[in-house]
């Protein structure tokens, strides 16, 4: 598959909606395809992570034939070799409306089979009561850039924008901004974000950093490959002690998704944002 291939995505097509479980609606794209623009092609990752989804339209029947409904974490590697076309996601998720299941615990593992054989590796699933305090909204942590003064005219990524301070500090600290949009490489959708950069070693300049994330705004590429290009850019600008870049974008379609790439294996990700 090569980007041309992504024309035929289900993304952007007109589907029949399926009601009865199918798990051959799902469909695997190779993180590939992305990554050889990159430089990444043929090499081990510069970085560990993975992709939080979140669903919040997942419902199936119970024996009696009684609607279930819950809210359901994904979590992918990034290291696995393909991530799942959201649409076939969403696709997928419906077509357990109108099947019935024994258990709570039959669907997760339904789930987490399905998914594992489509991305190539282990998917972990996690099902929430509606009412789960875990649901709440958070507010993100460290300092945000939205407000600097700065002249933006770039709109596709540029790295060049990228700059340290003068004077060669080394901090420590989280940057974050509500100002990430990119675009669906297939309907050319726009996709927000709430990005946040946490980093150990030369301090960079936060005018020009606030630059480089508006520079995605018309840029066309999924959420995915987005946080990896931003994690590789800032990584080839200075060799920083420690490096996390985590975007969580707005819901689409009952599913929003959450990217995170870093350089310590460490995965932790924030709390759900407000525009979440």
């Amino acid at each position: 598959m090569n980007r041309e291939d992504w024309q035929n995505l289900p993304l952007g097509q007109e589907t029949q909606y399926e009601s009865n479980y199918n798990p051959q609606l799902l469909h695997p794209i190779p993180r590939s395809v992305s990554r050889a623009h990159l430089g990444l092609e043929g090499q081990a990752l510069p970085f560990s992570g993975a992709d939080e989804w979140w669903g919040f339209e997942l419902s199936w029947l119970n024996p009696k034939g009684v609607p279930q409904v819950a809210v359901a974490r994904f979590c992918f590697a990034a290291s696995s070799p393909s991530m799942i076309e959201s649409k076939s996601f969403k696709l997928y998720l419906n077509s357990l409306n109108q099947t019935e299941f024994t258990s709570v615990d039959a669907v997760r593992e339904t789930l987490e089979k399905d998914l594992s054989a489509a991305a190539g590796s282990d998917v972990a699933v996690t099902l929430f009561d509606v009412e789960d305090p875990v649901l709440a909204v958070h507010t993100p942590s460290g300092i945000c850039v939205d407000k600097l003064d700065i002249q933006a005219r770039i709109y596709q990524p540029d790295a060049g924008l990228l700059k340290l301070e003068d004077g060669g500090a080394i901090v420590q600290e989280t940057l974050y901004s509500h100002l990430l949009r990119s675009n669906c490489p297939v309907t050319g959708q726009p996709d927000w974000a709430t990005v946040s950069i946490e980093y150990r070693g030369p301090a960079l300049d936060r005018a020009s950093l606030l630059a480089y994330i508006i520079s995605f705004r018309e840029h066309q590429d999924f959420h995915e490959h987005c946080v990896e290009r931003i994690y590789c850019d800032l990584q080839r600008l200075a060799e920083f002690e420690k490096l996390t870049v985590c975007a969580r974008y707005t819901r689409r379609g009952g599913l929003d998704i959450n990217p995170l790439r870093s350089s310590s294996g460490e995965i932790e990700f924030p709390g759900r944002f407000a525009r979440q």
